[in-house]
């Protein structure tokens, strides 16, 4: 006779199984979904196509085509390999749960919340397809309406950005700085390296709202702040911009930044500006004014090309300046120190009033959650 312990028990068990199961069978269907969308048999394809094209020798005397072919084909292969692991995963929980008993439901457990972390990165990886997302970025930092506030928020944001950096393990590499007049940074450009720079950090671009006491105001009021982020890839060789010379003018300054002795007294920062369509680059991380000169340029022809892309455009001569303001009514995402905290994006309505770990660099749910929101929309 089967005792009233041993059925609760047994029943316990019948529950735990029919829960887990349901969550199998949902992750089953989020990853078919995913498979479908991937189109496996495609990539392949396309991997055996570039592969061929690695055996050609005359590739490997174009480095810059070469390090471009190879990175298309080694994300590709990321990809194959990562759809096969999951669906291995699924296959071998599967398994786990018709084998499931009151003994090993914590490594159940334990399995399905790996599971649902791998196909999260796994579905973040799919969405990151578009042309440059896998490019490196160039980041840049501006200082809005708000004085002083509004430059010691740009810094703020730039460590922010420099601690999500670092979490990730991205080299990045600041090209320029222009420090505030009495505090924080007017202005910041920062070249970030590594898998899928641009994709993540295109969620990133906008502006930035900030709601606080002032740290610069001697009665403490409230003050609002706004600085912008922009954000465009790094456009490699392949990418042919003809240029007239004549529509670029130069500068060239005493550098503001790190540098020494020998920053402050060369004319070794540089300033390039593409007078058709106002747009502005420079550099001053080098030594050299040469060095700066290439980064700089490097830098305007990423912002024309993305610039291009955005318009539809296929010549130069066909864009206009879009400058918007960096004040009210275009922010994409609200930092609340008071009266309350919260951090907030109004694009995606995801939130937490957890202000001090985002501020540290915690912010992988808000770009998360924009290219989730991002690929949603675009379906």
């Amino acid at each position: 006779m089967i005792g009233f312990a041993t059925l609760s028990t047994y029943a316990k068990i019948i529950f735990m199984l029919e829960e887990k199961k349901q969550l199998l069978t949902q992750l089953s269907e989020k990853v078919a979904n995913l498979n479908t969308f991937l189109q496996i048999s495609d990539l392949q394809e396309k991997v055996s196509e570039l592969e061929k094209r690695t055996s050609d020798p005359s590739l490997w005397q174009d480095n810059t085509k070469a390090k471009s072919l190879m990175r298309e084909m080694n994300i590709l292969r990321n990809k194959i390999n990562q759809n096969k692991d999951v669906n291995n995963k699924l296959e071998e929980l599967k398994i786990l749960i018709e084998l499931a008993n009151e003994d090993n439901k914590e490594e159940l457990n334990k399995e399905l919340q790996d599971l649902n972390s791998e196909i999260s990165k796994y579905e973040l990886s799919i969405i990151l397809n578009d042309s440059y997302d896998s490019h490196d970025a160039i980041f840049s930092i501006t200082a809005g309406a708000g004085g002083t506030d509004a430059q010691d928020w740009a810094e703020m944001l730039s460590r922010m950005y420099i601690r999500w950096f670092e979490k990730r393990r991205l080299a990045y590499n600041i090209v320029d700085l222009s420090p505030g007049e009495e505090a924080g940074i007017k202005s910041t450009t920062i070249i970030v390296g590594g898998e899928y720079a641009y994709g993540y950090l295109k969620a990133e671009a906008g502006i930035h709202r900030l709601v606080r006491l002032s740290p610069f105001n001697a009665n403490s009021k409230r003050h609002t702040s706004f600085a912008s982020v922009e954000v465009i890839p790094e456009i490699d060789n392949e990418v042919k911009v003809d240029i007239n010379p004549d529509d670029l003018r130069v500068d060239t300054f005493k550098a503001s930044g790190a540098g020494g002795q020998h920053v402050n007294k060369t004319d070794s920062a540089v300033r390039i500006t593409h007078i058709p369509t106002g747009i502005v680059t420079q550099c001053q991380n080098e030594r050299s004014q040469l060095q700066n000169k290439e980064t700089a340029m490097k830098i305007l022809i990423s912002k024309i090309v993305k610039q291009l892309k955005e318009n539809k455009k296929e010549e130069i001569s066909e864009l206009k300046g879009n400058i918007k303001e960096i004040a009210w009514g275009h922010q994409i995402r609200s930092y609340v120190f008071h009266p309350y905290s919260l951090v907030k994006d109004l694009r995606t309505n995801y939130e937490t009033a957890n202000i001090q770990k985002v501020m540290d660099g915690d912010i992988d749910d808000f770009i998360n959650a924009y290219l989730l929101n991002y690929v949603a929309t675009v379906k």
